[in-house]
């Protein structure tokens, strides 16, 4: 006799309280119920006295839970919330809930995580953390892993070669080891987590018109191109460089399945014009799957019942999408 795997739930870590996160959780579980089963890391006193919310022992526990309420795996915070104000008395919650979505990810009880918006100069006064970001701190959760962001939606996958870094710094950082590993990890990931076999990777020139046979700029002809020349073939195919500004029109999406860009704005302009609400944040190269809203704390609208949930509903969507690719 057969018998069906019983599906794990994702872990939703609860990111900054005051911020839009829990009352987002809410609105996401009362559009996905039981077709996405999460379960919620926090405190449950920071939760709009409306929601709809039952306290779990386990993971296991929400994929029965969640069609009648949002499981909530209670995380002990140090303070009451009130949207829109920072405590940094709750720092140290916040970054217990993202190391214990991390742990039960680990060990086999979620499938993935799905983590809320933090506030970093909040973490830093509160319990002072030491990571640039989130990303950061997750690429040590997992080992110490070379990562790198992708923002994906249903029109456009992207990934940034270089990220916060000021423009003029992009051609001193932006190196053929850094660029060579960026594509290797993307590569990977479509492949691991994004189920395609043979992914179609597009990259982008530095400058404009790539550079226009240097024209404008030498990077394409001093090394990119070469660089691109040597990875091709093998299990992805490789295009480039190509102009940015000819990269991502309709016709041009279609020819591949992710574009590598050389800096932050060049790949999330277009993402953000061609679908601002469903993009999605990824961390590739991580031992597990994470993705997250491409959106921040919003404290001015926390609190408010206002805040669009349709970034982390596509977030949890994705990541339940990637665990069953893998």
């Amino acid at each position: 006799m057969t018998t069906t795997a019983r599906p794990l739930p994702i872990a939703l870590s609860c990111g900054e309280p005051a911020g839009i996160g829990p009352e987002l959780a809410v609105k996401a579980w009362e559009t996905l119920k039981d077709s996405c089963p999460f379960v919620w890391l926090g405190d449950p006193r920071h939760l709009p006295s409306t929601a709809i919310w039952q306290e779990v022992r386990t993971p296991a526990e929400a994929v029965d839970v969640s069609a009648t309420a949002m499981p909530v795996l209670p995380v002990e915070f140090a303070a009451d919330n009130e949207p829109g104000r920072i405590n940094p008395d709750n720092a140290q919650g916040v970054i217990t809930a993202i190391e214990t979505g991390v742990a039960l990810v680990t060990s086999g009880q979620a499938c993935a995580l799905c983590t809320a918006p933090i506030h970093k100069k909040a973490l830093i006064d509160g319990a002072g953390f030491a990571y640039p970001g989130h990303t950061e701190f997750l690429a040590h959760l997992g080992g110490d892993t070379q990562v790198v962001m992708m923002l994906a939606s249903p029109a456009l996958r992207v990934v940034p070669a270089t990220i916060h870094i000021a423009l003029s710094e992009v051609p001193r950082k932006l190196t053929p080891e850094g660029l060579r590993a960026t594509i290797e990890i993307t590569a990977q990931g479509l492949r691991d987590q994004f189920g395609i076999p043979h992914p179609r990777i597009a990259v982008a020139g530095l400058n404009p018109h790539a550079g226009e046979d240097g024209a404008m700029g030498t990077e394409e002809l001093d090394w990119i191109q070469d660089l691109i020349a040597d990875m091709q073939g093998g299990a992805y195919v490789l295009s480039g460089p190509h102009p940015a500004d000819t990269m991502f029109h309709a016709a041009a999406r279609a020819r591949y399945d992710a574009a590598v860009c050389m800096y932050h704005d060049q790949a999330l302009i277009p993402i953000k014009t061609l679908d601002f609400d469903r993009g999605v944040n990824v961390t590739l190269g991580l031992p597990f799957i994470r993705t997250s809203p491409d959106h921040g704390t919003a404290f001015d609208i926390a609190g408010q019942g206002v805040a669009n949930p349709s970034s982390l509903i596509e977030a949890l969507r994705l990541a339940q999408s990637m665990a069953a690719s893998t």
